[in-house]
């Protein structure tokens, strides 16, 4: 099928890449040209694994192609996909400008039918409102659809994300518009879930919602179990055998962050307000992760004493690893917080050091893990890199000035750092002296 995808940001380029790779022929649009023409010579302008090989193959395949205008996507192209950013407000609202905008982009370059889907995170009843936008801005009667078809991307799994997925799920209003997406997504042999547009919406706001209730969830329990002295990664796996329940996302750890965790939760809560529901358990849900991160704050100057004056090594910069996205990181306002209280930061991120490097100032950013640890009063695991769970635990002790460790993301045995000599902080767990 020929296919347009309105937005070439992550969501974007992902679900472009992926098209193709199903066999369908896909045109990117997007309007920032300094973006559009590394995209062109097979370069993608943020790190995520297996998506610039399957960019380049397409290039080559003709599968796949990058345009700043809408109206040749539009033209070319009998599906059109939504994937523009819809930043938070301050209210935790959605900013659907960049939707709106596009819309009625849409209808001006309409001349046939077409079946335009929101791909975008949008909140329910935004489908209306596109479907609104682009019958008014038609300047001749011509028939058209409209559909939600969320995305279930992760950052650092994208990729296996779309041609993998547990399910897929459309939303729609017509026969016509669920064939056209079944057919769309025929390649991938997955389950479906076709449904109306508002159920198709509040099932993207509700997925990210629950998963984020889970973290918080456990990372509740770390604080309990290290006040009366229990393990919580014990009580994950106990908890996490029970199959109504399940072990994934019952990490506890520093809480979550990123692009869609604590903007999607946001965004559900006002969504709620505005029909007249105080959601008091997912208001929770962000208090306790913000907590999280205060926490780690604490559990530093435990560690070390005093703040001022010491050194700090932080292993992991991005919010979860396999990614080099900023937004949202817990590592961002962890770093923050201990500057404010005169302390020297050491850094470094396999990946997201150069986008580190815009948001943080006075940071001392090493190329890895030993250069941080050299002279440093703690070393602090941010994220749950595999290189730092590989780590020479003997070499990097030799290192620091003092042998403690704060592990935000529990990587080591506690009972293994004892015998290795070090001062050993975790999540939810005892901490071990040496």
């Amino acid at each position: 099928m020929k296919i347009s995808i309105v937005g070439a940001g992550h969501v974007g380029l992902v679900t472009g890449a992926c098209f193709a790779e199903s066999g369908h022929q896909v045109l990117c649009v997007d309007n920032d040209m300094e973006k559009l023409a590394p995209l062109q010579k097979g370069k993608i302008p943020f790190y995520e694994p297996g998506l610039e090989r399957l960019v380049r193959k397409h290039l080559k395949t003709g599968r796949l192609s990058f345009s700043p205008s809408i109206q040749e996507g539009v033209r070319k192209s009998g599906v059109v996909f939504i994937a523009v950013g819809t930043p938070s407000r301050p209210s935790g609202e959605a900013d659907l400008s960049y939707v709106e905008v596009v819309s009625r982009e849409i209808a001006h370059a309409m001349t046939t039918y077409r079946l335009i889907v929101e791909k975008s995170t949008v909140p329910v009843e935004t489908g209306e409102w596109v479907r609104r936008t682009i019958r008014h801005s038609l300047r001749r009667k011509i028939p058209f659809d409209v559909a939600s078809n969320p995305e279930f991307l992760r950052e650092g799994q994208a990729v296996k994300d779309f041609l993998q997925p547990d399910r897929v799920v459309i939303g729609v209003e017509s026969k016509k518009a669920e064939k056209i997406l079944l057919e769309v997504y025929r390649p991938l042999k997955t389950p479906i879930v076709v449904t109306d547009i508002k159920s198709a919406e509040i099932i993207k706001h509700a997925s990210n919602s629950f998963l984020s209730m889970k973290i918080s969830f456990i990372n509740a329990i770390a604080t309990l179990s290290e006040k009366v002295g229990a393990d919580v990664v014990k009580i994950a796996e106990g908890v996490g055998m029970d199959k109504r329940i399940g072990k994934s996302f019952l990490n506890a750890g520093v809480g979550f962050g990123g692009s869609c965790f604590g903007k999607d939760l946001a965004a559900f809560i006002n969504i709620a307000s505005k029909a007249g529901v105080d959601f008091q358990l997912l208001k929770e849900v962000q208090r306790i992760n913000q907590h999280q991160r205060e926490g780690v704050v604490r559990k530093i100057e435990q560690a070390v004493w005093n703040l001022r004056g010491k050194t700090i090594g932080i292993l992991g910069l991005s919010f979860k690893p396999d990614t080099d996205d900023l937004r949202d990181a817990p590592a961002i306002d962890i770093i923050r917080a201990l500057q404010k209280e005169g302390v020297k930061v050491k850094a470094t991120d396999p990946a997201a050091m150069e986008n580190a490097k815009k948001f943080l100032t006075g940071v001392t950013f090493c190329a890895n893990a030993y250069e941080v640890a050299r002279g440093v009063d703690c070393l602090v695991i941010l994220t749950e890199w595999r290189v730092f769970k590989q780590l020479h635990l003997r070499k990097l002790k030799s290192l620091m000035a003092h042998p403690v460790l704060v592990d935000g993301r529990n990587l080591f045995d506690p009972e293994r750092m004892r015998r290795l000599g070090f001062r050993y902080f975790s999540m939810g767990r005892p901490a071990i002296s040496s």
